[in-house]
């Protein structure tokens, strides 16, 4: 049985995808999705019963909304983004966000897909209560998530593994 990862309630109504495609949450047969990750960056060799563990462990948390555009038509994701929430003490034990993992597949960009899943994840952001909402890009994409509220601030650090230690939480 599909099980979304979270409520749909929480999708704005006021935006609309075109025609053709649908907008909801990720669910746990939602295998294909890692085909469009793919276009994104590395996805690495992912089963499908460790997507399933994967995803199980974020509806538990309960902080990952994963959002897709599926075409009706074919049961393909063709565009995703995602909103991590974290809990924090500061800020009056407040709730920060952090846009993850926008990709629309090359098949459907240049129809504004992109710019329609990040006005869901500012909308959801808004309805869930976080008092800042932040994201990493690179340099080129700065202009176009300017056009959502974004400003550049401060210097973002990175340290990257080459081979990291995997633990199961869980």
């Amino acid at each position: 049985m599909s099980v979304p990862l979270f409520d749909d309630i929480l999708l704005p109504t006021a935006i609309s995808p075109p025609s053709g495609l649908r907008l909801r949450a990720l669910r746990s047969d939602d295998y294909g999705y890692l085909e469009l990750l793919e276009q994104l960056t590395s996805v690495g060799h992912v089963t499908k019963n460790y997507f399933e563990q994967r995803f199980a462990s974020m509806k538990k948390a309960d902080s990952y909304f994963v959002v897709v555009l599926e075409h009706i038509e074919s049961a393909k994701i063709v565009g995703a983004a995602t909103l991590v929430v974290e809990f924090k003490f500061i800020h009056g034990a407040g709730s920060r966000g952090r846009v993850e993992d926008v990709v629309v597949d090359e098949s459907m960009r240049g129809k504004k897909l992109g710019i329609l899943l990040n006005n869901v994840l500012v909308d959801m952001a808004k309805t869930i209560g976080v008092y800042k909402l932040s994201l990493e890009c690179k340099t080129e994409l700065v202009p176009f998530y300017s056009k959502f509220g974004y400003s550049e601030d401060l210097h973002f650090m990175v340290q990257r593994f080459e081979e990291p230690s995997v633990v199961q939480l869980d």
